[in-house]
This record gives structure tokens, C-alpha cells and sequence, in this order.
């Protein structure tokens, strides 16, 4: 058994217009398929997409903190010249600078227009193939522990794992990056970005989430109630969503 990741939640106090800001930073398309604005590919919507991490914005009362998120995207670029036009383009479309203690880097850092940070890479032959989303990095504390949760808990085939870094893709070798990179600070405030996953048809969502438990994640209640998705966070503390069937 395991499970696969199937997007990156957000949360935005204006759910639709996050969405379409994100729309135009990856070039696809917004959709409302109920509360939420789900971004993806366009042509229709398709979910689970057999190949990228859509962005599932949810509507929150909450805006966000200060705090930098311990959850953000890598966008992919193709050349110098696209970097700079997605930048500039992104800033045109309510994106501002966002500093984040990077120094002088060749990647741009951003935050949406509810202040949710982002990266707009440099072109990286790595990346040259994983679609707009780069990857998802995510801060820790130890990456080799997360490299054992993680690689246990999901399909994903582990690239790399130092003390500074662990690096996953899906098996199938297509879509972006799951990245953990050595970060000092534990969590300070609630996750504003995490991952929902999803258990394969024909596996058992709540076997899935025992074995998860076992492996070390633990319950989280945020006043969900009685909904068809379970929230955990990972041994360092990080918020993810085992969803159940669609």
C-alpha cells in the first residue's frame, strides 16, 4: 500500500482570485468545481491528473501571518529571458518581492497576492522536464527522517538523501520534485500550504491512514468534523490530508 500525492492545498482569504493569480504563474486554468478553486491544466478539468500536483485553493477567514510558509513552490524556467518575463509578468499580476533571508541568489523570491512565498528559478537542466512546478519544498529540521516518513508513506522514488536534503519524484519519473531542505526553526504557526493525498482505487483510506499513524504522523484537529478527508501532520509537524473517495 502507499499513497500518492495529488495536489498542493492552499488556503486564501479570496479563494478566486489566488486561483487565478496561480492560473497565470503556471499557464493553466482556473475551475470551480465547488467551494474551492482548483488550478490545473487546461482543457478540462481532470483529478486525480496522472502527471502534475494541481493547486486546490481553499477558502479561509484567516489571512496570513508574517511567518514565512514552511510549504512553497518552484517554478520552472526555461531560459533567462522567461524568467525575467514570468517575473515581470507576475509582479504586473499582484505578485510583490518577498525576502526571505536569500542573499544574492539567481532565483527570484516572490510571494502571491496574499503573501504566500514562492521561487521562480533560474533554468536548471533538473527541471527541464517537470512542467511549470519546479517542485515543492518543504523546510526540516532533518531531512533523513523526513526521507523515511515520506518515502514510506508515498509511491515516490527517493533521488537523493544528505543530511541537508532529500529529494522525491513519482515513479514514473514525470511532474515536479518533493523537496526537503535542512531549515533551523520547527513550526511556529499553522501550515498555510500543505499536501493532500490519495489512496489508489481499491485501497482502503483507513487502513491507509493506521498505517501512517504506525509509521509516525499524527491526528490533527482543525474543527473539520465528520468530513470524508483525515488531517495529520508528519513527525516534524507538518500538515498534510489523506483524502477519501471523490
Amino acid at each position: 500500500m502507499a499513497l500518492r500525492p495529488v495536489h498542493v492545498n492552499l488556503k486564501a482569504v479570496d479563494a478566486e482570485a489566488v486561483g487565478r493569480f496561480w492560473a497565470e504563474a503556471l499557464g493553466w486554468t482556473a475551475y470551480r468545481p465547488g467551494v474551492t478553486t482548483y488550478v490545473g491544466p487546461a482543457g478540462g478539468l481532470v483529478w486525480p491528473d496522472p502527471v502534475v500536483l494541481g493547486v486546490d485553493v481553499v477558502p479561509v477567514p484567516e489571512p496570513k501571518t508574517a511567518v514565512k510558509n514552511r510549504v512553497h513552490l518552484d517554478l520552472a524556467t526555461r531560459s533567462a529571458a522567461h524568467q525575467a518575463e514570468l517575473v515581470a509578468r507576475l509582479l504586473d499580476h499582484g505578485a510583490t518581492h518577498a525576502h526571505v533571508g536569500q542573499g544574492d541568489v539567481p532565483w527570484t523570491v516572490l510571494a502571491d497576492p496574499e503573501g504566500n512565498e514562492f521561487c521562480v528559478l533560474e533554468p536548471r537542466e533538473t527541471y527541464r522536464d517537470t512542467g511549470p512546478v519546479a517542485a515543492v519544498v518543504i523546510d526540516s529540521e532533518d531531512p533523513r527522517a523526513m526521507a523515511r516518513f515520506w518515502g514510506a508513506a508515498t509511491d515516490w522514488t527517493a533521488h537523493e538523501v544528505t543530511d541537508d536534503r532529500a529529494v522525491f519524484r513519482s515513479a514514473a519519473g514525470a511532474g515536479p520534485y518533493l523537496e526537503f531542505l535542512r531549515t533551523p526553526g520547527g513550526k511556529a504557526v499553522p501550515d498555510r500550504v500543505h499536501l493532500d493525498l490519495l489512496p489508489y482505487p481499491g485501497d482502503d483510506k483507513d487502513a491507509e491512514v493506521s498505517r501512517l499513524r504506525a509509521l509516525g504522523a499524527t491526528d490533527l484537529d482543525l474543527g473539520q468534523g465528520d468530513r470524508p478527508w483525515t488531517c495529520l501532520t508528519d513527525p516534524e509537524g507538518h500538515e498534510f490530508c489523506v483524502l477519501g473517495p471523490s
